[in-house]
């Protein structure tokens, strides 16, 4: 196992198109719900034990070998918006894009076919973790790290927000990547024996009503 790649994989840099995705902030913070780095750090604390730890799980899982197409249609049962499945499969789609040429895999190859307009990026993030030599918990970090960094990250652009405050968000929520990241790798273990049900189902009803909103907004930074 590269532990390296895991920080390929989960530098801002590597071209998963997540940039153009503001993971929820855009709409939190023209609804006044993330004015700062206190407000923008309880949010992602909400994403993070909620979206974050099921998309953890479904990485992990497919990073153990979980049927991907299993792992799509319970990614979609938990994502009640149609705005963020969409939002979703397009960042699967960029991210497979990028990976079959970073770590070529048969295995990456076969979802492209199977899924020529994007599986649930989660599940993708999972693949190629595999692909890329790494395990469930090491795609669990990268999806949970990639909840909170997302926002973080865009904030700083709505908000004109310090970059040292927004870095100072995540190092503050580290301990609880920890947490959920160690918690996801658990359960995926669970899926390989007991199958996906078993998967968490976090909900965040303010992430699915304004992915919604903001979707129809007619002028936007961030596609979601």
């Amino acid at each position: 196992m590269s532990r390296a790649a895991l920080l390929v994989l989960a530098d801002g840099r590597f071209p998963a198109g997540g940039h153009a995705h503001s993971g929820g902030a855009e709409a939190a913070v023209k609804a006044g719900r993330v004015t700062g780095a206190a407000s923008l750090e309880e949010f992602c604390r909400g994403r993070l034990h909620t979206t974050g730890l099921v998309s953890a799980a479904l990485a992990a899982a497919a990073a153990l070998g979980v049927d991907p197409e299993e792992l799509d249609a319970a990614a979609d049962a938990r994502t009640p918006s149609p705005a963020l499945r969409l939002a979703a499969r397009r960042l699967g789609r960029q991210l497979l894009r990028a990976a079959r040429v970073t770590w070529p895999s048969g295995e990456l190859d076969a979802v492209a076919r199977a899924f020529p307009k994007g599986a649930h990026q989660p599940v993708v993030l999972g693949l190629v973790a595999r692909a890329a030599g790494l395990g469930a918990l090491e795609a669990a970090y990268c999806a949970a790290y990639e909840c909170v960094s997302g926002p973080a990250g865009a904030t700083v652009r709505l908000l004109s927000l310090d970059p040292f405050e927004a870095t100072g968000v995540l190092a503050r929520l580290a301990p609880e990547v920890d947490r959920v990241a160690g918690r996801a790798a658990e359960v995926a273990r669970e899926v390989v024996e007991e199958g996906t049900d078993v998967l968490p189902a976090g909900s965040a009803p303010l992430l699915e009503i304004g992915a919604e909103v903001h979707a129809g907004w007619g002028v936007r930074l961030f596609a979601s």
